[in-house]
């Protein structure tokens, strides 16, 4: 293959500056990802135990979960000091969602809870999506997340500065091109829409593709609460902002409102890649 390096800025955004483990653990809007996250997985999964691959699984944070659920981890993630975080939880190694280093057919389900928001290159996805459709199980399950096109425009409304100038112009070209450049508070990625995402797992030969909205519609409001001065949203408002993203789910209109999408499908049990 083709020169597999992450972007420099993406290796220092993970590898010195943020710690993902904690924003998904302390942060609001974090754990309404992670909690639905977790309870729309559960709802696909395989009985344990069952064999996992966790593409670009961090520090393990959710391998922790499945590990606790009787699942079989085995994580893959780019940035050393996850994995050496990630190998007191499981089975862990540095690599890339683009060449993995894993059998062909050898594993029951294949989570990629990261890797596409940093491919901006759409052939990029396809090495990953291909590489996960390559090393499932006929008939296994692939989970893929991505960043909504449009979080950007709620989230910089809940930080009340959407009105100026910078954060217009920079909202405006996300909006218009899914292409975050890295400049500055993040670092490059790609957002997408939700028939954009779809159409990339229906693309790498998975089947039976669903998509849904992980924090759903109400999610900028728990974020502007913490923003406030004061003790930060209530037990109840994210209670009330996790039952929208639920009983948001029937309706496709309403995933352009959350700000994660997670879209789940099979591979073929009588085929392969």
């Amino acid at each position: 293959m083709a020169n597999l390096e992450l972007a420099p800025s993406v290796m220092r955004f993970y590898g010195e500056t943020v710690d993902e483990d904690k924003r998904l653990r302390s942060s609001a809007d974090g754990r309404m990802e992670l909690v639905r996250t977790q309870e729309l997985l559960r709802r696909f999964l395989p009985e344990a135990p069952a064999r996992v691959l966790d593409v670009g699984g961090a520090t393990g944070i959710h391998a922790e979960w499945l590990v606790k659920d009787g699942y079989e981890v085995t994580l893959v993630d780019p940035v050393p000091r996850h994995v050496e975080t990630a190998s007191a939880i499981c089975s862990a190694h540095v690599g890339d969602a683009r060449d993995l280093g894993e059998s062909d057919n050898s594993f029951d389900v294949v989570q990629l809870l990261g890797p596409l928001y940093h491919l901006p290159d759409a052939d990029d996805r396809r090495k990953a999506l291909a590489e996960a459709h390559r090393v499932v199980k006929p008939g296994g399950l692939v989970a893929a997340a991505a960043i909504n096109r449009y979080a950007s425009l709620f989230e910089h409304v809940s930080y009340a500065h959407l009105h100026t100038e910078r954060m217009r112009e920079s909202v405006s070209k996300i909006l218009a091109t899914g292409e975050y450049d890295g400049v500055r508070g993040f670092t490059l990625a790609h957002f997408h829409r939700a028939e954009e995402l779809v159409a990339e797992l229906v693309e790498s030969g998975l089947t039976d593709v669903q998509v849904f909205g992980i924090e759903g519609p109400a999610w900028s409001l728990v974020k502007a609460a913490e923003q406030q001065p004061g003790e930060g949203p209530t037990d109840e408002l994210i209670a009330s902002a996790l039952e929208a993203a639920r009983m948001a789910e029937p309706y496709p209109e309403l995933l352009a409102a959350s700000s994660h999408l997670l879209a789940v499908g099979k591979a073929p049990a009588d085929s392969n890649p």
